[in-house]
């Protein structure tokens, strides 16, 4: 599954329990010139794989930086890993990740809602029904926590997040 990322978030789904920013730098030669590449993250994935993540917008990726992705995709692959490039995020993901971003800190989490909202959202339910069901929607609008945290998932890539939005419990792979 190595290659280039959709930048749509659907690649990353699976759960990744552990992450390193700029992890290591690739030095070699290409015959011409010493060349350098340090990556901007290692990812471990839930099920041991690795996963080695380059960040740039399309539009920034010339010939030079096509060639060192290529190289570091090769050199991943022969060590057993997982290369991808993660390009433009499509505007529906970006809007819905800068928004439940807000959510990531711990002072969002109210336990006895969260609890509430995990037994409510167990068969998929719209967001705002779910929520105006534990009680005060603007209460226990946390939602965004549970879904920040992979808890709670819900279609992130196609339309901004909305009282529509279906809501369902994540998928959690076996340990």
């Amino acid at each position: 599954m190595g290659g280039a990322g959709r930048g749509d978030g659907a690649g990353l789904r699976p759960a990744v329990v552990a992450l390193a920013s700029q992890p290591f730098r690739l030095t070699w030669t290409d015959g011409e010139r010493e060349r350098r590449h340090t990556p901007d993250y290692f990812a471990r994935l839930l099920d041991g794989t690795g996963v080695v993540v380059d960040v740039r917008p399309e539009g920034l990726v010339d010939e030079d930086t096509a060639e060192v992705f290529a190289f570091t995709a090769r050199v991943c692959e022969e060590v057993g890993w997982q290369f991808r490039h993660v390009g433009d995020l499509h505007q529906p993901y970006r809007v819905n990740l800068r928004w439940l971003s807000r959510y990531r800190h711990s002072r969002c989490h109210r336990a006895p809602v969260a609890d509430r909202l995990r037994k409510t959202f167990a068969d998929p339910l719209p967001l705002l029904a779910g929520a105006e069901q534990v009680g005060d929607r603007l209460a226990v609008l946390p939602v965004p926590d549970l879904l920040w945290q992979q808890e709670l998932t819900a279609d992130l890539a196609t339309d901004p997040l909305g009282i529509d939005t279906l809501v369902h419990p994540a998928f959690r792979g076996r340990r």
